[in-house]
């Protein structure tokens, strides 16, 4: 083990006082109580004259605890600044755990010297001019943070106290909004009561979901009057779709096979293809109702929709405005304003298509299939439907090998249930 010695004049005073210090070659200050030893180190230099400087000792009070009993604080006032230092927590030296400090007394009379065992204390500047006694070991345990504000404060540029003070008043500031919203949703429960709140928010949900979902005439005593068609297809637009749903009015089923094989129209399209009736006036309804649900399909698989002939040369501008008005939120991107299948649009998209497809399959509809074709997940597709009031339930497939979802639409609706307690998700 390693040994230091610093040695000293010899001076005879009372136990309580300062009984001699040296400043070493090294910087190292030696200073000896009677009962007492240690020497210290300058963190920020070499002490050049002692007698200027001021040393009080602290110790701990608790000398039933063995761990505690022990422990120092040294503190040293120059006429600058306060250097402070202690014997343990992360002031402490890790040197004093490897090696041993000596402290030699020198009798100049006799020529001999006596050594005693001394503990190296790490001096630090305590930047706080009016910092009391009592309260060193506080600051000592600042965080890393709070010492370098109080740097900036004594030290630093005018810009970097700048930057503190707005830290700070953001910090207040936010302080102050969280009291504000805390008192005034107090304020709210007090004077119209928890109940009425929940009420208003269920309220307000169910606003928010009729924003996506066609008219729905709760009071009607028919089916067809639930969803009215007009509200899905306007008269003007209906005489608009005439030319492009004759291609499926004359359809045969070989046709309908090619259709298949390109996959130029949606699953769910094509298999009520197979099956449009023989009368003419409801065979040319069916063509033009199916003819518009593939417009809509087509349209929620896009993210954006471009301004010039939007869903092709084949649809009617009337068909293509009603789309691009009802279906799409305009949005800022890449430097231009742009047509946006939005998440909440595709779900209106998706509520209008199951509204359709109940009008051209008797108030039936296959969801599993309609899922498919609109890349949902089964769970969007059936809280949509449980939003427009169909009684959901589990059915065979054509084929027979899997479970489909089949919602209907029956009278007297079903009362609608918020969900409740379910994370919000990403709409497909």
């Amino acid at each position: 083990m390693k040994t230091k010695l610093c040695s000293t004049d010899r001076l005879r005073l009372r136990e309580t006082e300062l009984l001699a210090h040296h400043v070493s070659a090294d910087g190292t200050v030696a200073i000896h109580w009677v009962k007492i030893r240690f020497a210290i180190q300058f963190t920020n230099g070499k002490l050049r004259d002692s007698d200027s400087v001021k040393f009080t000792l602290y110790k701990s009070n608790d000398a039933s605890n063995p761990r505690k009993k022990q422990r120092r604080i040294l503190n040293a006032e120059t006429d600058r600044l306060s250097y402070v230092g202690s014997n343990f927590a992360t002031d402490s030296l890790r040197s004093n755990t490897l090696c041993r400090y000596f402290v030699g007394v020198l009798d100049k009379d006799s020529g001999e010297m006596e050594v005693y065992n001394a503990e190296l204390f790490h001096m630090q500047p305590l930047l706080s001019d009016d910092t009391a006694a009592e309260d060193l070991s506080e600051y000592l345990n600042k965080s890393y943070r709070e010492k370098m504000d109080m740097c900036i404060e004594a030290f630093g540029s005018n810009k970097q106290r700048r930057a503190l003070n707005s830290r700070r008043m953001n910090e207040i500031r936010k302080e102050v909004l969280n009291k504000a919203v805390i008192s005034a949703a107090e304020n709210i429960i007090e004077t119209k009561g928890l109940d009425a709140i929940v009420s208003d928010a269920t309220e307000d949900d169910k606003t928010n979901v009729s924003l996506v979902l066609p008219p729905c005439h709760e009071d009607a005593e028919r089916l067809a009057d639930v969803y009215k068609f007009e509200d899905i297809i306007s008269p003007a637009e209906y005489e608009a779709l005439e030319a492009p749903a004759a291609t499926f009015v004359k359809i045969t089923s070989d046709e309908i096979l090619k259709l298949a094989e390109e996959k130029s129209y949606c699953p769910f399209v094509l298999e009520e293809l197979k099956c449009l009736p023989v009368d003419e006036k409801k065979r040319d309804h069916k063509a033009r109702c199916l003819w518009f649900l593939d417009m809509l399909v087509k349209l929620s698989l896009q993210r954006t929709v471009k301004k010039k002939q939007p869903m092709g040369p084949d649809c009617p501008q009337i068909i293509s405005s009603k789309l691009v008005k009802n279906f799409t939120a305009l949005s800022y991107g890449n430097g231009r304003i742009q047509n946006l299948v939005s998440p909440s649009m595709k779900a209106k998209i998706t509520a209008y298509v199951i509204a359709l497809a109940l009008h051209i399959n008797q108030f039936q509809v296959d969801l599993t299939v309609l899922q498919r074709d609109l890349k949902l997940r089964e769970s969007r597709i059936l809280d949509i439907a449980k939003a427009m009031r169909l009684k959901v339930t589990k059915c065979k497939s054509l084929s027979g090998c899997e479970d489909h979802r089949l919602g209907t639409l029956c009278l007297p609706l079903p009362v609608y249930k918020m969900p409740i307690g379910r994370r919000k998700r990403k709409m497909n």
